[in-house]
Protein backbone atom coordinates (compact mmCIF):
# COMPACT_ATOMS: atom_id res chain seq x y z
CA UNK A 1 0.00 0.00 0.00
CA UNK A 2 1.45 3.35 -1.14
CA UNK A 3 1.71 5.97 2.07
CA UNK A 4 -0.61 8.23 0.51
CA UNK A 5 -3.33 5.37 0.22
CA UNK A 6 -1.89 4.39 3.98
CA UNK A 7 -2.95 7.95 5.22
CA UNK A 8 -6.30 8.18 3.37
CA UNK A 9 -6.94 4.80 5.11
CA UNK A 10 -5.72 5.84 8.26
CA UNK A 11 -8.20 9.38 8.22
CA UNK A 12 -11.34 7.66 7.30
CA UNK A 13 -10.47 4.78 10.18
CA UNK A 14 -9.45 7.30 12.79
CA UNK A 15 -12.85 9.28 12.13
CA UNK A 16 -15.13 6.57 12.16
CA UNK A 17 -13.19 5.65 15.48
CA UNK A 18 -13.48 8.74 16.84
CA UNK A 19 -17.34 9.07 16.15
CA UNK A 20 -17.87 5.43 17.31
CA UNK A 21 -16.47 6.04 20.67
CA UNK A 22 -17.13 9.63 21.43
CA UNK A 23 -20.94 9.33 20.57
CA UNK A 24 -23.30 9.76 24.32
CA UNK A 25 -26.64 8.40 22.28
CA UNK A 26 -27.19 5.16 23.36
CA UNK A 27 -28.26 2.99 20.34
CA UNK A 28 -31.53 1.73 22.24
CA UNK A 29 -32.78 5.31 22.17
CA UNK A 30 -31.48 6.23 18.76
CA UNK A 31 -33.70 3.54 16.94
CA UNK A 32 -37.09 4.15 18.31
CA UNK A 33 -36.26 7.76 17.58
CA UNK A 34 -35.75 7.36 14.20
CA UNK A 35 -38.90 5.09 13.97
CA UNK A 36 -41.08 8.28 15.77
CA UNK A 37 -39.31 10.78 12.69
CA UNK A 38 -40.45 7.87 10.04
CA UNK A 39 -44.10 7.52 11.41
CA UNK A 40 -44.07 11.00 11.85
CA UNK A 41 -43.16 11.79 8.10
CA UNK A 42 -40.11 13.27 8.79
CA UNK A 43 -41.51 16.38 10.03
CA UNK A 44 -39.55 19.69 9.67
CA UNK A 45 -39.04 19.12 13.25
CA UNK A 46 -37.08 16.24 13.09
CA UNK A 47 -34.28 17.83 10.34
CA UNK A 48 -31.33 17.31 12.96
CA UNK A 49 -32.11 13.31 13.53
CA UNK A 50 -29.47 12.41 11.47
CA UNK A 51 -28.66 8.75 12.44
CA UNK A 52 -24.90 9.31 11.44
CA UNK A 53 -24.93 11.93 14.08
CA UNK A 54 -25.41 11.79 18.03
CA UNK A 55 -28.96 11.64 19.21
CA UNK A 56 -27.82 13.76 22.30
CA UNK A 57 -27.31 16.71 20.14
CA UNK A 58 -30.39 16.46 18.25
CA UNK A 59 -32.75 19.52 18.83
CA UNK A 60 -36.36 18.25 20.57
CA UNK A 61 -34.39 15.74 23.08
CA UNK A 62 -32.26 16.08 26.20
CA UNK A 63 -29.99 12.89 27.02
CA UNK A 64 -29.15 12.55 31.01
CA UNK A 65 -25.13 13.72 31.29
CA UNK A 66 -25.08 10.68 33.49
CA UNK A 67 -26.44 7.77 31.53
CA UNK A 68 -27.19 9.42 28.16
CA UNK A 69 -30.43 7.95 27.72
CA UNK A 70 -33.01 9.74 26.60
CA UNK A 71 -35.49 11.58 29.58
CA UNK A 72 -36.87 14.29 27.13
CA UNK A 73 -38.76 14.64 24.07
CA UNK A 74 -40.89 17.86 23.50
CA UNK A 75 -42.58 18.58 20.28
CA UNK A 76 -44.22 22.38 19.53
CA UNK A 77 -46.29 24.34 17.15
CA UNK A 78 -46.21 21.91 14.49
CA UNK A 79 -48.84 20.46 11.71
CA UNK A 80 -48.30 16.94 12.24
CA UNK A 81 -51.60 16.03 11.23
CA UNK A 82 -50.53 12.08 12.68
CA UNK A 83 -51.08 9.79 15.49
CA UNK A 84 -48.75 9.26 18.04
CA UNK A 85 -46.46 7.24 17.49
CA UNK A 86 -46.40 3.87 19.43
CA UNK A 87 -42.46 3.65 19.24
CA UNK A 88 -42.62 6.53 21.97
CA UNK A 89 -42.91 3.39 24.24
CA UNK A 90 -40.09 2.36 23.50
CA UNK A 91 -38.17 5.33 25.42
CA UNK A 92 -38.26 3.19 28.76
CA UNK A 93 -36.06 6.86 30.29
CA UNK A 94 -38.51 9.14 29.62
CA UNK A 95 -39.02 11.76 32.15
CA UNK A 96 -41.33 14.51 29.95
CA UNK A 97 -42.91 13.82 26.94
CA UNK A 98 -44.60 16.78 25.56
CA UNK A 99 -46.49 17.36 22.09
CA UNK A 100 -47.81 20.64 22.10
CA UNK A 101 -50.17 22.57 19.34
CA UNK A 102 -48.72 19.86 17.01
CA UNK A 103 -52.24 19.12 15.71
CA UNK A 104 -51.82 15.42 16.81
CA UNK A 105 -54.83 13.35 15.50
CA UNK A 106 -56.22 9.59 16.75
CA UNK A 107 -56.28 8.36 20.12
CA UNK A 108 -53.21 7.98 22.67
CA UNK A 109 -51.11 4.28 21.83
CA UNK A 110 -51.25 1.88 24.72
CA UNK A 111 -47.32 1.52 24.97
CA UNK A 112 -47.21 4.76 26.74
CA UNK A 113 -47.63 2.24 29.42
CA UNK A 114 -43.88 1.48 29.68
CA UNK A 115 -42.75 4.91 30.27
CA UNK A 116 -42.79 4.14 33.88
CA UNK A 117 -40.28 7.33 34.49
CA UNK A 118 -42.92 9.58 33.29
CA UNK A 119 -43.58 12.21 35.52
CA UNK A 120 -44.65 14.87 33.25
CA UNK A 121 -47.34 14.83 30.01
CA UNK A 122 -48.16 17.40 27.95
CA UNK A 123 -50.29 17.10 24.94
CA UNK A 124 -52.30 20.35 24.56
CA UNK A 125 -53.93 21.77 21.83
CA UNK A 126 -54.03 18.77 19.28
CA UNK A 127 -56.67 17.07 17.60
CA UNK A 128 -56.67 13.51 19.89
CA UNK A 129 -60.05 12.05 20.01
CA UNK A 130 -61.86 9.23 21.40
CA UNK A 131 -62.33 8.54 25.20
CA UNK A 132 -59.07 9.22 27.87
CA UNK A 133 -57.70 5.65 28.16
CA UNK A 134 -58.09 4.97 31.25
CA UNK A 135 -54.53 3.11 30.73
CA UNK A 136 -53.12 6.47 32.12
CA UNK A 137 -53.58 5.38 35.43
CA UNK A 138 -50.53 3.02 35.06
CA UNK A 139 -47.74 6.04 34.91
CA UNK A 140 -47.64 6.19 38.41
CA UNK A 141 -44.36 8.64 38.47
CA UNK A 142 -46.63 10.93 36.62
CA UNK A 143 -46.81 14.36 38.44
CA UNK A 144 -48.66 16.12 35.92
CA UNK A 145 -51.03 15.61 32.89
CA UNK A 146 -52.27 17.81 30.67
CA UNK A 147 -54.82 17.05 27.88
CA UNK A 148 -56.46 20.33 27.82
CA UNK A 149 -58.12 21.36 24.06
CA UNK A 150 -58.31 18.29 22.57
CA UNK A 151 -61.63 16.38 21.27
CA UNK A 152 -61.68 13.71 23.76
CA UNK A 153 -65.26 12.58 24.41
CA UNK A 154 -66.95 9.84 27.07
CA UNK A 155 -66.36 9.93 30.68
CA UNK A 156 -63.24 10.99 32.69
CA UNK A 157 -61.42 7.53 33.85
CA UNK A 158 -61.75 7.18 37.63
CA UNK A 159 -58.44 4.91 37.11
CA UNK A 160 -56.55 8.61 37.19
CA UNK A 161 -57.04 8.75 40.81
CA UNK A 162 -54.35 5.56 40.99
CA UNK A 163 -51.83 8.55 39.98
CA UNK A 164 -50.94 9.12 43.36
CA UNK A 165 -48.24 11.91 42.83
CA UNK A 166 -50.13 13.46 40.80
CA UNK A 167 -50.07 17.58 41.05
CA UNK A 168 -51.86 18.53 38.00
CA UNK A 169 -54.72 17.34 36.16
CA UNK A 170 -55.80 19.53 33.24
CA UNK A 171 -58.44 18.36 30.68
CA UNK A 172 -60.04 21.48 30.21
CA UNK A 173 -61.70 22.33 26.65
CA UNK A 174 -62.59 19.38 25.32
CA UNK A 175 -66.04 17.05 25.11
CA UNK A 176 -65.99 14.91 28.08
CA UNK A 177 -69.73 13.96 29.44
CA UNK A 178 -70.68 12.31 32.76
CA UNK A 179 -70.17 13.33 36.02
CA UNK A 180 -66.76 13.82 37.81
CA UNK A 181 -65.39 10.60 39.33
CA UNK A 182 -66.13 10.31 43.30
CA UNK A 183 -62.82 8.67 43.62
CA UNK A 184 -60.96 11.94 42.91
CA UNK A 185 -61.30 12.20 46.64
CA UNK A 186 -58.54 9.71 46.46
CA UNK A 187 -55.42 11.70 45.21
CA UNK A 188 -52.59 11.66 47.70
CA UNK A 189 -50.94 14.37 46.92
CA UNK A 190 -51.18 17.16 49.44
CA UNK A 191 -52.38 19.81 47.22
CA UNK A 192 -53.58 19.36 43.55
CA UNK A 193 -54.82 22.01 40.79
CA UNK A 194 -57.48 20.51 38.42
CA UNK A 195 -59.29 22.63 35.72
CA UNK A 196 -61.80 20.33 33.89
CA UNK A 197 -63.59 23.37 32.47
CA UNK A 198 -65.31 23.93 28.78
CA UNK A 199 -67.02 20.17 28.80
CA UNK A 200 -69.98 18.93 29.45
CA UNK A 201 -70.34 17.58 32.33
CA UNK A 202 -72.96 16.91 34.05
CA UNK A 203 -74.64 15.88 37.59
CA UNK A 204 -73.95 17.08 41.25
CA UNK A 205 -69.96 17.40 42.39
CA UNK A 206 -69.12 14.68 44.72
CA UNK A 207 -69.17 15.39 48.28
CA UNK A 208 -65.84 13.28 48.84
CA UNK A 209 -63.69 16.22 46.71
CA UNK A 210 -64.10 18.00 49.96
CA UNK A 211 -62.06 15.77 51.48
CA UNK A 212 -59.42 16.89 49.27
CA UNK A 213 -57.18 19.77 49.11
CA UNK A 214 -57.16 21.59 45.77
CA UNK A 215 -54.91 24.90 45.35
CA UNK A 216 -56.97 25.56 42.41
CA UNK A 217 -60.16 24.49 40.67
CA UNK A 218 -61.75 25.13 38.00
CA UNK A 219 -64.70 23.50 36.78
CA UNK A 220 -66.26 26.61 34.36
CA UNK A 221 -68.80 26.29 31.90
CA UNK A 222 -70.16 22.85 32.07
CA UNK A 223 -73.45 21.29 32.82
CA UNK A 224 -72.78 20.65 36.44
CA UNK A 225 -75.84 20.88 39.72
CA UNK A 226 -76.61 21.31 42.90
CA UNK A 227 -74.24 22.27 46.08
CA UNK A 228 -70.39 22.91 46.04
CA UNK A 229 -69.88 24.60 49.34
CA UNK A 230 -68.83 21.94 51.14
CA UNK A 231 -65.81 22.26 49.00
CA UNK A 232 -64.63 25.35 51.18
CA UNK A 233 -63.07 26.09 54.46
CA UNK A 234 -60.70 27.52 56.71
CA UNK A 235 -58.31 24.68 56.74
CA UNK A 236 -57.88 24.52 52.38
CA UNK A 237 -55.26 26.53 50.75
CA UNK A 238 -57.36 27.14 47.91
CA UNK A 239 -56.11 30.10 45.76
CA UNK A 240 -59.01 29.83 43.16
CA UNK A 241 -62.13 28.78 42.94
CA UNK A 242 -64.49 28.80 39.22
CA UNK A 243 -67.86 27.71 39.05
CA UNK A 244 -69.05 29.80 36.41
CA UNK A 245 -71.52 29.02 33.71
CA UNK A 246 -73.06 25.88 35.12
CA UNK A 247 -76.43 25.27 37.40
CA UNK A 248 -75.27 25.15 40.84
CA UNK A 249 -78.35 25.99 43.46
CA UNK A 250 -77.19 26.43 47.02
CA UNK A 251 -77.48 28.74 49.85
CA UNK A 252 -74.01 30.40 50.18
CA UNK A 253 -75.04 32.79 53.23
CA UNK A 254 -72.88 30.47 55.59
CA UNK A 255 -69.86 29.52 53.26
CA UNK A 256 -66.66 29.58 55.02
CA UNK A 257 -63.69 30.89 53.22
CA UNK A 258 -59.82 29.70 52.90
CA UNK A 259 -57.44 32.87 54.20
CA UNK A 260 -55.70 31.91 51.00
CA UNK A 261 -58.47 32.47 47.97
CA UNK A 262 -57.75 35.06 45.87
CA UNK A 263 -60.50 34.26 42.91
CA UNK A 264 -64.34 33.01 43.48
CA UNK A 265 -65.95 32.91 40.50
CA UNK A 266 -69.83 31.99 40.81
CA UNK A 267 -71.57 33.91 38.22
CA UNK A 268 -74.52 32.39 36.04
CA UNK A 269 -75.75 29.90 38.17
CA UNK A 270 -78.29 29.57 40.42
CA UNK A 271 -77.02 30.27 43.55
CA UNK A 272 -79.40 32.23 46.71
CA UNK A 273 -79.06 33.29 50.27
CA UNK A 274 -76.98 36.39 50.53
CA UNK A 275 -72.85 37.00 50.93
CA UNK A 276 -71.26 36.11 53.95
CA UNK A 277 -70.08 39.18 55.31
CA UNK A 278 -66.14 37.83 55.81
CA UNK A 279 -65.70 38.25 51.85
CA UNK A 280 -64.74 41.91 53.28
CA UNK A 281 -61.54 40.90 54.84
CA UNK A 282 -60.28 39.43 51.77
CA UNK A 283 -58.30 42.73 50.26
CA UNK A 284 -57.26 41.43 46.64
CA UNK A 285 -59.94 38.77 45.88
CA UNK A 286 -61.53 38.94 42.79
CA UNK A 287 -65.04 38.33 43.28
CA UNK A 288 -68.08 37.36 40.62
CA UNK A 289 -71.59 36.63 41.58
CA UNK A 290 -73.56 38.10 38.87
CA UNK A 291 -76.73 36.13 37.28
CA UNK A 292 -77.53 34.22 40.34
CA UNK A 293 -80.20 34.73 43.23
CA UNK A 294 -78.77 36.28 45.38
CA UNK A 295 -80.39 38.73 48.14
CA UNK A 296 -79.20 41.21 50.51
CA UNK A 297 -76.44 43.35 51.12
CA UNK A 298 -72.98 43.18 49.74
CA UNK A 299 -70.33 43.37 52.06
CA UNK A 300 -68.49 46.76 52.94
CA UNK A 301 -64.88 46.79 51.50
CA UNK A 302 -62.68 48.61 49.83
CA UNK A 303 -62.23 45.58 47.40
CA UNK A 304 -65.74 44.55 46.67
CA UNK A 305 -66.61 47.79 45.48
CA UNK A 306 -63.27 48.49 43.13
CA UNK A 307 -65.07 45.69 41.32
CA UNK A 308 -67.85 47.15 39.69
CA UNK A 309 -71.53 46.70 39.03
CA UNK A 310 -71.05 43.99 36.59
CA UNK A 311 -69.89 41.60 39.14
CA UNK A 312 -73.10 41.59 41.10
CA UNK A 313 -75.43 42.50 38.74
CA UNK A 314 -78.92 40.12 37.58
CA UNK A 315 -79.60 38.91 41.19
CA UNK A 316 -82.59 38.99 43.33
CA UNK A 317 -82.58 41.70 45.60
CA UNK A 318 -78.71 42.21 45.58
CA UNK A 319 -77.98 45.92 46.77
CA UNK A 320 -75.42 48.34 48.20
CA UNK A 321 -72.57 49.35 46.43
CA UNK A 322 -71.16 49.22 44.07
CA UNK A 323 -75.25 48.40 43.35
CA UNK A 324 -78.07 50.99 44.06
CA UNK A 325 -78.27 51.36 47.98
CA UNK A 326 -80.49 48.98 50.18
CA UNK A 327 -84.27 50.55 50.55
Amino acid sequence: MKTSQFIRFSLVFLTFFSFAFSEKCHPSDKKPLLKIKKDLNNADDFGSWDPKTDCCEWNNVRCDPKTNRIYQLNIANSDLKLPLPSAIGDLPYLEGLSFINTNLTGQIPQSITKLTKLTNLDLKTNSLSGAIPSFLGELKNLDYLRLSHNNFTGSIPSSLSKLSKLTGLLLDRNKLTGQIPESFSQFQADEIYMYLSHNQLSGQVPKTLGKSNFTWMDISWNKLEGDISFLFGKDKSTSGYDFSRNMLHFDMSNMVFPDSITRLDLNHNMITGSLPKSLAKFDSLYLDVSYNRLCGKIPVSKRLQELGSANFVHNKCLCGAPLPACK
